[in-house]
């Protein structure tokens, strides 16, 4: 992989790291293309189980989003915050992770597959996902999950459904 085909994003990534160069040059070597950098720092991690995480992910994406991260193995999503976010977050469900903790990233040119990717890669500019935004997409997508299916009006008029 190459720095240069996201060489914002990578930077504004790795700077999170202990040592932002080793970051990079451990992205370019490592043939997974992830690295471990800690949380707290310039961002928090908030993840959603997956059922929940997708549709909010959708629905951020298309209100302009921010970085968002699957993992298909733990089925959950996790949604980059600004920093501090993690000490605040009460809703049920989803998992902090915030000073302290590590987080597996990938490389942000990194292509969708088996492990963790990106759902939403971070933006050049460093813009994170606005908490309040993703509280609403979470209850948004809960809502759906429970709705029950309900007939339209004309199968309560008793009308065939193949019509």
């Amino acid at each position: 992989m190459s720095t240069t085909r996201h060489p914002s994003a990578l930077h504004w990534l790795a700077a999170a790291a202990p040592d932002p160069d080793a970051c990079r040059r451990s992205w370019e070597r490592t043939p997974s293309g992830l690295a471990l950098l800690p949380a707290g720092r310039q961002w928090d991690v908030l993840h959603a189980p997956g059922p929940l995480g997708r549709p909010a992910a959708a629905l951020l994406e298309r209100l302009g989003g921010g970085p968002v991260l699957a993992d298909p193995d733990g089925d959950t999503v996790g949604f980059l915050v600004p920093a501090g976010t993690a000490e605040r977050w009460t809703a049920t469900g989803v998992r902090a992770s915030g000073r302290g903790t590590w987080i597996v990233v990938p490389h942000p040119a990194r292509p969708a597959g088996r492990g963790p990717h990106w759902l939403s890669p971070p933006h050049p500019d460093g813009r994170l996902v606005d908490p309040r935004a993703l509280e609403l997409a979470l209850h948004d997508a809960a809502a759906h999950r429970r709705a029950p299916h309900r007939p339209g009006p004309d199968a309560a008029a008793g009308a065939p459904d193949d019509l």
